[in-house]
């Protein structure tokens, strides 16, 4: 398939791709949970990201000819990004409940729209800035209300910490994917997210013994590699190159709902009616920020965006 194809191709694929990363991402907080609790947090991101590097990297041997010095510093800058964004996300998650992760974590489709317009100097319209206060308050509807509104703890600073950072990781794919093969990235990416990873093993120098990798364990790692990683963060990219980044937050935010109804279904969380309405918030949030509401306008040519 000639480039100008394969362009057109992933074009039209953004937004389905986005969404099924997502789903993925939904359902491995509680492969996550569960990893966590028997994994020191380097060791699972180092062992997670050094088996994807490697995964990717012979899948697209052939495209590493286009490797240069820029692929280098871009995919060493998203690697960094995404490496502290979970080093938080992850110790933080062993300290409040998969919920509250999943909503402190989602923080960054508020963050997004403003910090990309310090660094591209790209004015979010009001549709970006509506959809995000939609998307967050239907977030806290779905995943801290109930049994999980507890007062705010140390996991839940920290998760808030790794939401920043994932809005500086999809504002650095925004900036370094453009004209780029979005694969190879993807590849150093992980690469120099494995680096960083072995870096905070030899840091925090925490023992683990070989009976910890049984084969529950064994099967959750494998899960996160091959589609909580290669799967959908690959997906994410590929998605996030083709979408303008303030609709990439809002889309990418799908994760917490998604990760509130695998608890519900596999961790015994309880459904309550403020979720519902936290699930309808956040779709308004994604028809918002895709459409504009331009439906609603049937006779003008376009949308005020200012």
């Amino acid at each position: 398939m000639s480039p100008q194809k394969e362009s057109g191709v992933l074009a039209r694929l953004a937004t389905p791709l986005i969404i099924l990363a997502t789903i993925i991402w939904g359902s491995s907080f509680v492969v996550m949970k569960s990893s966590v609790d028997v994994l020191p947090t380097f060791w699972l991101l180092a062992i997670r990201f050094s088996a994807s590097a490697i995964v990717l990297a012979i899948v697209f041997l052939p495209r590493w000819k286009v490797c240069d010095r820029q692929y280098l510093i871009g995919g060493t800058v998203m690697g960094f990004c995404l490496f502290v964004a979970y080093a938080f996300q992850t110790y933080g998650l062993a300290g409040t409940t998969p919920g509250k992760n999943a909503f402190f974590t989602a923080i960054y489709c508020v963050i997004v729209p403003f910090l990309y317009w310090v660094i591209a100097r790209r004015r979010p319209d009001r549709f970006n800035i509506l959809a995000a206060f939609l998307c967050i308050a239907g977030i806290a509807l779905v995943s801290i209300t109930g049994d999980n509104a507890s007062a705010f703890c140390p996991g839940d600073v920290l998760t808030l910490i790794g939401g920043f950072f994932f809005a500086c990781h999809i504002v650095a794919v925004a900036k370094y994917s453009e004209g780029r093969d979005i694969f190879i990235l993807t590849t150093l990416q992980f690469a120099s997210f494995a680096v960083f990873s072995w870096i905070g093993v030899l840091v925090t120098r925490t023992p683990v013994s070989p009976e910890v990798f049984n084969q529950s364990l064994l099967f959750g790692l494998a899960y996160l590699v091959v589609f909580a990683s290669c799967g959908a963060l690959l997906f994410q990219n590929i998605g996030q190159k083709y979408t303008a980044p303030a609709t990439a937050a809002v889309l990418l935010s799908l994760e917490a709902p998604f990760g509130v109804v695998f608890s519900i279904l596999f961790a015994n969380e309880r459904p309550t009616v403020l979720m519902f309405l936290g699930f309808a918030l956040i779709f308004l949030a994604v028809v918002c920020s895709e459409t504009k509401f331009s439906f609603l306008f049937p006779g003008k040519k376009g949308v005020d965006k200012g």
